[in-house]
Parts: structure tokens; sequence; C-alpha cells
């Protein structure tokens, strides 16, 4: 049974840092890529990074610069540092580790940056 839990999230002011973890667990194929998407209320989930174990990254263009994904060792545990966060970050924000075969999402972890 696939299980991803994420954790990290919660209230911050602007300017300050969060740091989400998404532990994957039950996944039988080889994990190739690891994302982080967001949905804020009345939008589209838009993906924020990703990390391939080529080590290649993406970052959406709004977060470059302050957000950084990462992945252990052993590639079932993603984590995304978030610094610098603004107000507009605010969003749910879901891991989505993908295999060869399927793709995964967790259950979303709040993020919400106000003063």
């Amino acid at each position: 049974q696939v299980q991803l839990v994420e954790s990290g999230g919660g209230l911050v002011q602007p300017g300050g840092s969060l740091r989400l973890s998404c532990a994957a667990s039950g996944i039988i194929f080889s994990i190739n890529t690891m994302g982080w998407y967001r949905q804020a209320p009345g939008k589209q989930r838009e993906l924020v990074a990703r990390i391939t174990t080529s080590g290649s990254t993406y970052y959406a263009d709004s977060v470059k610069g302050r957000f950084f994904i990462s992945t252990n060792n052993g590639w079932n545990t993603v984590y995304l540092q978030m610094n610098s966060l603004k107000p507009e970050d605010t969003a749910v924000y879901y891991c989505n580790p993908t295999t060869s075969r399927n793709t995964y999402w967790g259950q979303g972890t709040q993020v919400t940056v106000s003063s």
C-alpha cells in the first residue's frame, strides 16, 4: 500500500521559512522524479519544483532563488525548503513522486503566509 506522509506546513509571517517533507513508502517501482505542486484557492494546481534521479531540477519562475528541492539518499523522501515566503505562496502543497509506471499524490499540507 502506497503511503505519502507530508509534513512541515503551517502559518508563517512574510519573509519567513518553512521546510516541507514528504516520505514515500510502498512504491514498488523506482521513483525517478519527485515534485512539489501547490494549489491556491480558486486557482489551478501548479508545479513548484521538481527533481530527477539524474540530478536535474526545475523551479517555477515565481519561486526561483527562494525554494530548494532535495531528496534523501534513499530517494524515498523529498524536501522543499522555502525561504523568503510571500503571501502569494499561500496554498496547499502536494508532493508528487513518479515512477516509470505511475504517478502518486500526497494528501497535501497547508502553507499560509500572513502577518
